[in-house]
Order: C-alpha cells, then sequence, then structure tokens
C-alpha cells in the first residue's frame, strides 16, 4: 500500500490525516519568487559596478526604500554607512574579486531615515559559461539583535570592569589604612641603649589582614631599660584594640614597678577585668629589664613570660639555646596566675632574641609540617656572634623563603652586647 503525503504519521500527535497534510501542501503552493521576495533575510543582485539590478522585499522594508528608487540607481555601497563604504571599497570588494566569494562581513546599512543597521553580508560571483564574471548575489543578515547582544555583552563587561577597579582601589586604600594602623601599634623606631645594640622586625602576613604581635624597647630610668613582645589573640580591628591597651599597659606598668612578674600581673588584672563576662581576649607576652654594665660591657636581663615561647640566647663563642621561663601562664586567662623571672646575662657578643609563634608555627616541605623550634635553633645557630640587625636580617630572609607557608604574623627583637672588637654601640635599628 502506498503512503501519501497527507496520510504520514502526525508528529504532534493530533491523529488527525487530514491536518497532517496542510502544512506540507502549503508549503509546495508557495513560489520561488514568494521565497525570494519574503525571506528572513535580505537579497539583492548588483552588476559588476555595484549596480543594484535585484534586491527583494525584506530587504527594501529594511532600508524604508521604493523598489524604483533602488533597482538600476543605487549601488550596494548607496546603501552603507560611510565607514562601510570605505570598508567595502578598500577590502569588501578587493576580496570578492580575488577569491569569488565572501561571507560574514559586519557592515552596517543607512535606512531612509538615517537609522543604521548592522548586518553580515555574504557575496558571491556568479560566472558565465566562458568563467567571466557576470553579477554578484549578495545575502544581508539583520545583525541588531545580535548587535544589541553584544553592546550587552560589552556594557556588562565594562561594568564588571570598573566593579573590578573599584574594588582593587578599595583594597588599595584599605591596605593602606591598615598598614598606617599596624605601624602605629608599633614603635616607629628603637632607642640607643648605651652597651646594648637592638634590632627589630615585623612580617606581615597578609595587607587585608590586622595582627596582634608587638614590640617595645624603652627607658625606665637612668640606669635600666624595659622591653617587650607579645602576641593577642585573634586578628583584625579586636586584635588592634587589644594590641594598644596591652602595649600601653605594659609601659605603665614599668614605669611604676619595672619587676618582669610585676609587670605581667598588672597586664593579667586588666585584660581579666575588662574582659570578664563577654568574649575572653588574651595574649602571650615576655617582659624583660635590661641592666648594662659599662665597665664590664655585660648586660644583666630580668625577664618573664606569660605563655609565650621562650628566648633564645646566641653566644658569643657559637652557643644557642633557649632560655626557659617556666611557670607562665598565658595573660588575661585567670584571675592570678602565676608567672617566674629568670635572670641571664649578656656578654660582648651574646644577642637575646624574641620571636612570635608566627615562625615557629610556619609550615614548610611538601607535607606542610610545622618549622619547629629545633629548626630555629639551629638556623639561628649558624648565626651566634653576629651582632643583632645580623640575626634579624637572616630571620628575615627565612621568613620570606617560607612563602604561603607563613600565614601568621612574626615580630622579631634582637638584643645583644657589641663584641669586643666593636668597643663603639651601633645604632639601634627597626626594619
Amino acid at each position: 500500500m502506498m503512503c501519501r503525503i497527507g496520510q504520514e504519521p502526525d508528529p504532534y500527535g493530533t491523529g488527525s490525516e487530514e491536518a497532517d497534510g496542510v502544512p506540507f501542501a502549503a508549503l509546495l503552493e508557495d513560489s520561488a519568487e514568494e521565497l525570494y521576495e519574503a525571506a528572513p533575510c535580505g537579497y539583492l543582485s548588483t552588476l559588476l559596478d555595484g549596480t543594484i539590478a535585484k534586491i527583494n522585499t525584506t530587504l527594501l522594508g529594511w532600508l524604508g526604500l521604493d523598489r524604483d528608487v533602488v533597482v538600476g540607481r543605487m549601488r550596494f555601497a548607496d546603501l552603507l554607512t560611510v565607514g562601510g563604504k570605505l570598508y567595502h571599497e578598500t577590502h569588501f570588494a578587493p576580496l570578492l574579486r580575488m577569491q569569488g566569494e565572501i561571507s560574514g562581513i559586519a557592515l552596517e546599512l543607512r535606512s531612509a531615515n538615517g537609522a543604521r543597521i548592522p548586518v553580515l553580508v555574504s557575496s558571491v560571483l556568479k560566472f558565465g559559461c566562458e568563467g567571466e564574471p557576470l553579477l554578484v548575489r549578495t545575502t544581508v543578515f539583520d545583525a541588531r539583535d545580535r548587535r544589541s547582544y553584544e553592546e550587552e555583552l560589552l556594557r556588562r563587561k565594562q561594568e564588571a570592569d570598573a566593579a573590578r577597579e573599584q574594588a582593587e582601589a578599595d583594597r588599595a586604600r584599605l591596605q593602606e589604612a591598615l598598614a598606617i594602623l599596624q605601624q602605629s601599634l608599633l614603635p616607629d623606631t628603637l632607642p640607643d641603649v648605651p652597651g646594648l645594640e637592638a634590632a627589630a622586625y615585623y612580617h606581615t602576613a597578609s595587607p587585608d589582614r590586622l595582627g596582634g604581635d608587638f614590640y617595645d624597647l624603652f627607658a625606665v630610668d637612668g640606669k635600666r631599660w624595659a622591653f617587650f613582645l607579645g602576641d593577642v589573640c585573634g586578628k583584625g580591628p579586636q586584635a588592634a584594640a587589644l594590641t594598644s591597651l596591652t602595649r600601653y599597659t605594659l609601659r605603665a606598668a614599668a614605669l611604676h614597678d619595672p619587676d618582669p612578674v610585676a609587670a605581667l600581673a598588672t597586664l593579667n588584672t586588666v585584660l581579666h577585668e575588662r574582659y570578664t563576662g563577654g568574649d575572653p581576649r588574651y595574649c602571650t607576652a615576655i617582659f624583660g629589664i635590661l641592666e648594662p654594665d659599662l665597665d664590664s660591657g655585660h648586660v644583666t636581663v630580668r625577664l618573664a613570660s606569660g605563655g609565650h615561647p621562650p628566648a633564645l640566647v646566641l653566644r658569643a663563642e657559637g652557643g644557642c639555646d633557649f632560655l626557659p621561663t617556666p611557670g607562665g601562664l598565658l595573660v588575661g586567662i585567670l584571675p592570678a596566675p602565676r608567672f617566674t623571672a629568670v635572670t641571664t646575662t649578656l656578654a660582648p657578643g651574646d644577642t637575646l632574641l624574641l620571636y612570635t609563634d608566627g615562625l615557629t608555627e610556619a609550615r614548610v616541605g611538601p607535607d606542610g609540617a610545622l618549622y619547629g623550634d629545633a629548626a630555629l635553633r639551629a638556623f639561628t645557630a649558624g648565626h651566634a656572634g653576629t651582632p643583632p640587625h645580623a640575626v634579624v636580617q637572616a630571620l628575615s630572609g627565612l621568613l620570606e623563603d617560607f612563602g604561603d607557608g607563613l600565614d601568621d604574623d612574626t615580630a622579631l627583637l634582637a638584643l645583644g652586647v657589641p663584641a669586643a672588637t666593636h668597643p663603639t654601640p651601633g645604632p639601634a635599628t627597626n626594619t
């Protein structure tokens, strides 16, 4: 049994054989002329000099022109904008003559009311029996929706770029403000201490975040000098406020009673009372008193620690070891913690090194292991007998080498007695 077109299975599931045949029959009734004139794109044929010989109704509608005004009277280039004409003469037409066809070229038509119509143009040469070019057939696609889409994409990209630039500018201003605030929590310079050299360094792990490390060195009276170094809990504005409170409390406590244990006890009382009943805030700190003896060239150091990593003593003869401070609890946690003072003497060429735990807790190696106390001791032992500024410079280079493995701020403070070959104390440095 033969199947007719109208008896094909209904693709829409209507089950109506009569309805099935309607679209096919309508399609068969379309004439070539109708398909040409009412096509969804523009068609035109031109002579080799560009004179328009034929143009469809679709393209005339876009242009707002009558057929008798265009056919035989205008050239294809006349339909283009000034820029389009220039491109047509210098690129489009020469390429078409050389290649015989050209496709997808973006141009702009100019309608009768002066409106610009973005289009994509494809042209092909029609050749005669002996290969001679006869005319040019051109297809024109309306690109207004595409142009609007591209313009919208461009606008969104420009907005995104502007937003990114603004965010980068805002971040730069924030980083500058944070750096200024961070610097305000540290001494601008270290004072000159008779018979002593001093050097300090502060490494910021992130320019977008306020750290809580701190240090200081200042005179108590004509004979003694106080120093401290520590790290408050947390980051950001709260840590900055706690750092400021800690620094000023320790300085005031030292001027009232320079005993290291008494200074830490005073700080503990202030922090515990200030933050009782709320979010507990605490810090680690190491506090000490220096008493230089200019006659002997020695410096007596008495210090106490509140939960802070022990100081390192680098000896002139090459030894290097931790100075234990037992019994030191975190400052601010308990109402009456126990702090214990220890005493050591720095001879010419000796250096006392204080640091925060950002140094020892840096991640190193492929497994991300902690750098640790043992590695720090081995590293500093290689710089024993060198001046404080050399020790700090070596450690600052080490911090840089950690790269992304260093995710916490680190403060360094080195206090040393000039070696016998350097009787005149060098200036204090604050890197």
